[in-house]
């Protein structure tokens, strides 16, 4: 019964609904999945029992003719700065460790009203700042594809759920990118909605006026599923043709990419092409500076956060989380502003940009997963920063307050996952699913199975 999981929730609900097999099964072929690849350590906590419950209780719910939707037996993973009432929630750190929530986080509570069984708690960078999910308190996780190489972070674990589906979704948060990071180096599709879309009650905050949360799964469709029940929307099909769809390029700016990136991207706009949509190039200024203005803001509203625990408990802080935190105590108040008002203008450029465009589209990454540990990545004839790297395309929609959408187009030559971005203008989530649903009827990267899976 392994390969039950390997489809669509759609897919899932319609079969069992037609008896090929039930809730419980589902969830117990998703345990396994957990069970055969622990070393890529996923999860924090299962919740395998409590799980088995609600799996059983909604069997018997549909037996009896109380069909909640698309999502009922759904098994859902969370983050570890998500509240689920009852559980510790820690947020990937030693501080908080111990703690209970008191009661769901809203978007958990959109979940068990949908009737999704959340089956675990997933690994992530400790207090979301990261990019690597190399936590040295619940220990690092590896990616999907290569035990030696990062998932990304710092919602790594949920992407590697999602990817080796012990899982059919996850919630991950993403404020500059981390979301749309573990989504592109795990393989899977990852939703990074606009700012406000989603409400984030009871999700341990990074920096509050970047924070989303959004979801993680094999299938854009599916992606869509979970957004509609945090969001009370309806989900549509996927796109039946791109016909007049018009992208937007960034020219140079999305070039500076590894070949294999390369090779996927320029492939990917001959799709689009083929498929009747119009590619536009556009031209913007100062995104060079970019980086630059979300580092200042992800380092200030964090390390004001933190100020109090880390005057008093510095050392249960990890090394790395715990540099960053301190050089943002240095940040000044105009360096802040001025970033915050670069945020200001690159929102008013791209909200202009799609008065003549739907949607952009740039490479999610310049490069698929490095090693563990490898903090440096040749891009033409020179090594650039893996820190920088993350956020180079990511860092457009996180200042702009906007939705974007990371989806897989490709392999590289090591058999690694290439993700593609997708940005649109306010409240263009469901569209930008429904584009990436399109491209995922005519091509099969989402349904690959990860190596770290078959092996």
């Amino acid at each position: 019964m392994d390969n039950i999981v390997q489809f669509s929730m759609q897919d899932t609900g319609r079969r069992i609904r037609a008896r090929q097999f039930s809730f419980p099964e589902l969830l117990e072929a998703c345990l396994a999945r957990e069970a055969a690849t622990r070393d890529l350590n996923a999860f924090n906590v299962l919740y395998s029992e409590q799980a088995r419950r609600v799996a059983q209780a909604s069997q018997i719910l549909l037996e009896q003719g109380y069909d909640l939707g698309p999502l009922q037996g759904m098994p859902i993973a969370i983050k570890a700065n998500i509240a689920l009432a009852g559980k510790e929630m820690h947020a990937g750190s030693r501080i908080l460790a111990g703690q209970l929530a008191q009661q769901d986080a809203d978007v958990v509570r959109r979940l068990k009203r949908a009737g999704a069984i959340i089956i675990g708690s997933t690994n992530m960078h400790e207090f979301a700042w990261g990019g690597t999910t190399n936590n040295p308190h619940y220990g690092a996780s590896g990616n999907a594809w290569d035990v030696n190489r990062i998932p990304a972070g710092s919602s790594g674990g949920s992407g590697v759920a999602a990817a080796v589906r012990s899982a059919l979704g996850a919630l991950g948060t993403d404020t500059g990118g981390s979301i749309r990071l573990p989504a592109a180096m795990n393989g899977v599709t990852g939703l990074r909605p606009g700012v406000g879309r989603i409400a984030t009650d009871g999700i341990f905050p990074l920096a509050v006026s970047l924070d989303t949360v959004g979801p993680l799964a094999g299938y854009a469709e599916d992606c869509a599923l979970i957004y509609s029940a945090l969001t009370g929307s309806s989900a549509p099909a996927a796109l039946p043709d791109l016909g007049g769809l018009r992208i937007g390029l960034l020219g140079e700016y999305s070039e500076q990419v590894q070949p294999d990136v390369a090779h996927a991207y320029d492939e990917l706009i001959d799709w689009f092409r083929a498929a009747g949509a119009h590619c536009v190039s556009l031209r913007f200024s100062g995104l060079e500076q970019a980086v630059n203005a979300l580092v200042l803001i992800n380092m200030a509203e964090p390390a004001a956060l933190h100020a109090p625990w880390l005057a008093e408990r510095a050392d249960e802080y990890g090394e790395d989380v715990r540099l960053l935190l301190q050089a943002g105590m240095g940040i000044t108040a105009v360096e802040y502003l001025q970033a915050q008002r670069f945020r200001t203008a690159l929102r008013q450029q791209m909200l202009q940009k799609f008065s003549q465009v739907d949607v952009i589209l740039t490479p999610t990454l310049p490069f698929t997963a490095p090693l563990k540990g490898q903090t440096q990545v040749r891009i033409g004839d020179k090594d650039d920063s893996v820190l920088t790297g993350n956020m180079r395309f990511n860092a457009l929609a996180s200042l702009a307050a906007l939705p974007a959408l990371s989806f897989p187009a490709g392999f590289d030559r090591n058999g690694l996952p290439i993700g593609m971005q997708l940005i649109g203008p306010d409240g263009g989530e469901q569209r930008l699913m429904a584009i990436a649903g399109r491209f995922q009827q005519e091509n099969d990267y989402h349904r690959r199975t990860p190596v770290m899976v078959t092996r």
